[in-house]
């Protein structure tokens, strides 16, 4: 990631008296309104999917993918033809919501019209908040983060592309497969076990993600694939 390209680092123009308040439950029951702000900006749609979402596409189209774990709440590995069946949102997603009163669930579609209007959705039945099922501060992940307990064992090959490795029990994940399994770190800076508990068959490519990506994609071959699908997917738009 970039420096200042966080979500943390652009939430002062959100008027909240602390950055960490705007995914907190008790204040977002106080005032939904900074939160649907942000929400507007990330909402699905506003944002295309970058060489590296493609690349992580393209290894689900050569059975290579057993499953994308992702931090990300921009929903850009759904745009760029991952199924979500192999994605773990771990933080959430917008793709779903639910009301904080009744708990329906709603497609997240639904909420776009009152989202870009800048206005809080509420339930067509009980006109309680409708969130989307972004994990917040003191909320339990979802349940299929769990899948790491079957998946990572099963890994071969393991790339970690564009974190901090900071957020917990996220962070914990890339210690988890076996010491006999190379892992891949493409990434700014050295992060993490990379840094402070380095495995003889770690990799470490720094620099600009995207960059990063091209390069393996060049070692591995597939620069004409890649091309193929990015041009595919940019004409269903």
């Amino acid at each position: 990631r970039s420096p200042g390209s966080g979500l943390y680092s652009n939430l002062a123009q959100y008027n909240i008296p602390y950055p960490e308040a705007i995914f907190e439950l008790n204040y977002f029951f106080l005032n939904p309104k900074p939160f649907f702000t942000l929400a507007k900006e990330l909402y699905p749609g506003n944002y295309k999917p970058n060489y590296a979402h493609y690349f992580l596409r393209l290894l689900h189209d050569k059975g290579l993918l057993l499953r994308l774990y992702t931090q990300n709440i921009d929903g850009l590995e759904r745009v760029a033809g991952t199924p979500p069946d192999r994605l773990v949102e771990a933080h959430g997603t917008f793709a779903t919501a639910t009301c904080t009163v009744c708990r329906r669930t709603f497609p997240g579609e639904d909420l776009r019209g009152d989202v870009m209007a800048d206005k809080v959705p509420r339930c067509p039945v009980c006109t309680g908040v409708v969130k989307p099922d972004i994990v917040f501060f003191g909320e339990e992940l979802p349940r299929r983060f769990f899948l790491h307990v079957a998946d990572f064992p099963l890994a071969e090959l393991l790339f970690v592309i564009g974190t901090s490795l900071e957020v917990e029990p996220f962070a914990s994940l890339a210690g988890a497969v076996r010491s006999s399994v190379p892992r891949v770190l493409i990434n700014r800076d050295l992060v993490g076990p990379f840094a402070w508990q380095h495995r003889h068959n770690d990799v470490a490519q720094l620099g600009d993600v995207v960059s990063g990506v091209k390069k393996l994609v060049e070692l591995l071959g597939w620069t004409q694939e890649m091309q193929t699908l990015i041009q595919e997917e940019k004409e269903k738009v």
